[in-house]
């Protein structure tokens, strides 16, 4: 499938990319597998020195460009739980007159080892039920997936269990640069396409 085409940095029919982290809403899952994506994000507003704030579309939104001269970003926290991800991510295309296109979900992925991550762009949900309530609200899954492995619980541990918990002690220790290898694949998605991120990140 052919790279989506990077963003112009000043390009008004380009727009901004659009990068949403899925997660739940509250303290007591912000430290959970599951919101792992939305970590990404905080990471990626700390590089920007960007602020995230209340949006009529049911999301908290920062906005503005991470580098001088870089593409433009809306990254953006839907307020919903995971599973109705799909209604704030539609409402906000349309309020950034945006073409799924231009739209990057991260988001943690059971069937992809803890510290490792993966780029696509199309295709179905793969069981993840926030992407599946995404495809069905847009309308399409002609999206942009980083997906950040989180790996398959243990024995006969269930799976919903296991994303709605704390990383584990050792896990906790490497966390910080699977977010950060994350954040920096989004970078390289909206700057030179995603075949390049793929080739450096794939590659490890």
């Amino acid at each position: 499938m052919e790279s989506p085409r990077p963003a112009s940095s000043t390009g008004p029919a380009d727009g901004p990319w659009l990068v949403v982290g899925l997660g739940n809403p509250g303290p007591g899952y912000a430290a959970t597998r599951h919101n792992v994506g939305q970590m990404v994000l905080d990471e990626l507003a700390s590089r920007g020195r960007l602020t995230f704030k209340t949006h009529k579309t049911n999301a908290t939104v920062a906005e503005g460009r991470l580098t001088p001269g870089g593409p433009r970003f809306v990254l953006a926290k839907p307020n919903t739980y995971m599973n109705v991800s799909g209604g704030p991510v539609s409402q906000l295309l349309r309020f950034y007159s945006l073409d799924p296109s231009h739209l990057i979900v991260v988001h943690d992925e059971l069937d992809i080892p803890f510290d490792t991550i993966r780029l696509k762009h199309g295709g179905g949900h793969g069981g993840h039920n926030g992407v599946r309530d995404v495809i069905a609200a847009i309308g399409t899954g002609d999206f942009t997936r980083v997906r950040v492995g989180v790996g398959r619980p243990p024995g006969s541990s269930a799976a919903a269990d296991h994303v709605l918990k704390g990383f584990s002690s050792t896990e906790r220790t490497n966390l910080p640069v699977l977010v950060a290898d994350a954040a920096d694949a989004v970078e390289q998605i909206a700057s030179d396409g995603l075949t390049p991120a793929q080739n450096r990140f794939h590659a490890r």
